[in-house]
């Protein structure tokens, strides 16, 4: 599936509305480019799963726990991981393949660590649309 978003709000909303209809154990893989909507559209899968802590990229602790809301929520910010023994290290399959939702963002990048089932989400501009103009494709 493809979706326009233009505006963070737009952009939110389309997290929030995947955050309420995730279920136990969903993973997903984010990609995009640095500036281009990650955090907000976490934030907005975290409000779908009525987590109230305010949400941040993990980017120096790899990982942040929210497990207040609907299903815990796993968030993972991999762009500093230098091989993949490090996420062994961090216990990532207790996260994967646990019972709650993970956002893996720089997936691409522990590729072969992914489940199979993993849902990935890329996020892409076109300055031609306007600077907060963002194409999400969501595809299993």
């Amino acid at each position: 599936m493809i979706y326009e978003t233009f505006s963070a709000e737009e952009t939110f909303a389309l997290g929030k509305e995947l955050g309420q209809n995730a279920q136990p154990g969903s993973v997903y893989a984010l990609i995009g480019d640095l500036g281009v909507g990650k955090t907000v559209f976490t934030q907005g899968v975290a409000d779908g799963l009525e987590i109230k802590e305010h949400i941040n990229s993990p980017t120096f602790t790899i990982v942040q726990v929210y497990e207040e809301g609907r299903l815990p929520f796993y968030h993972f910010d991999v762009y500093r991981i230098g091989d993949p023994e490090e996420m062994e290290e961090i216990g990532y399959e207790d996260y994967f393949y646990g019972e709650g939702v993970c956002f893996v963002e720089w997936a691409n990048l522990i590729e072969e660590l992914m489940p199979e089932n993993t849902v990935t989400v890329t996020i892409e501009k076109d300055p031609e649309k306007g600077f907060d103009y963002r194409r999400i494709t969501i595809e299993q």
